[in-house]
């Protein structure tokens, strides 16, 4: 019998570093590593941000390298 369902592969989730809005109303975070800035701001309501970490799954941020370049280059 033929079975349509793909087989889904188990993603591993790890300890991640985040940036949570720190506003109460707002539920606002975003991976440590795809954040440009040292201290960013939400996105949504414009608070400032805090650090902290979760549970995600893995994602691999294929432009650290970007954002690593844009780092030194404004530095000189």
């Amino acid at each position: 019998m033929y079975n349509r369902k793909k087989i889904q592969e188990d993603i591993p989730e790890v300890i991640t570093k985040i940036w949570s809005c720190a506003s109460e109303d707002c539920n606002g975070w975003m991976r440590a590593n795809f954040s440009f800035d040292q201290t960013p701001t939400c996105v949504l309501c414009q608070s400032p941000m805090i650090s902290g970490e979760r549970m995600l799954p893995l994602i691999v941020n294929l432009n650290d390298s970007v954002k690593l370049s844009a780092v030194v280059n404004t530095a000189e």
